[in-house]
């Protein structure tokens, strides 16, 4: 009797060192993906940033030696602020001035150059044209916000509508013009985005607004995060 129950537990002890091991494996195995997964998106990661850090050293490569001379501010956001309000347009008015145009006809055809260059063609999503203003009310309405809403939306379809009658914009073949068509965009931004002396904006810093660094346009680069989220949600859940 005491050998029968012996004979069995001999097999019963084999079973759990097999269940033991095959449990073993199968851990061994997610946390093998697991890693495999992560070493995947933080790749991913790297590729986003090296990719903001490239644009971003093109870009100042590009004007360095013309921020001063334009009144032209390039951030680490990939934004470019034009920041001379008497140079761009008049008070209340849409109308890209003369001085201005000059700017615009010498900045774009090298802000094509990055923009346009093979190698971030599948990483800008979006190139906004923002218009910026202060609190000055333009007295159309009793509603100051929207008014300028107006006066900013104007501003930057005029500096877009500019641009396209460039030689530079017309000599583009017929692909690269369609991608400028689904890239650039004109928005206007009223006085939602002020200002401070330091060039922060005011909301966060809370510091009184600058009227002059408030009036602005901004050309801005909107990298394609969005494709980045969805090839990091492809890899959690394939």
């Amino acid at each position: 009797m005491a050998n029968k129950k012996e004979n069995f537990w001999i097999p019963y002890a084999d079973l759990m060192t097999v269940l033991m091991l095959v449990f073993l494996f199968i851990s061994l195995g997610f946390m093998a993906l697991v890693q495999y997964q992560k070493k995947k998106q933080d790749q991913l990661f790297e590729n986003y940033k090296l990719v903001k850090e490239n644009l971003y050293l093109d870009l100042e490569k590009t004007f360095h030696n013309q921020a001063t001379k334009w009144n032209l501010q390039l951030d680490k956001d990939l934004s470019i602020k034009f920041t001379n309000p008497e140079v761009l347009f008049q008070p209340g008015k849409a109308e890209v001035t003369a001085q201005f145009q000059d700017i615009l006809a010498a900045f774009f055809p090298k802000y094509l150059k990055v923009i346009l260059d093979p190698k971030y063609k599948q990483s800008i999503a979006e190139i906004r044209i923002e218009g910026h203003t202060d609190q000055t009310p333009t007295n159309e309405t009793n509603d100051p916000y929207i008014d300028n809403i107006k006066l900013s939306q104007d501003r930057s379809r005029q500096v877009l509508k500019f641009l396209r009658n460039l030689p530079c914009y017309k000599a583009l073949t017929l692909e690269q013009q369609m991608q400028l068509q689904y890239m650039l965009t004109a928005n206007g931004l009223s006085f939602g985005r002020t200002l401070d002396k330091n060039r922060d904006y005011t909301i966060n810093s809370r510091n009184e607004i600058d009227k002059q660094l408030s009036r602005r346009v901004e050309f801005r680069i909107v990298t394609s995060s969005e494709q980045l989220v969805e090839e990091i949600i492809q890899q959690i859940h394939p």
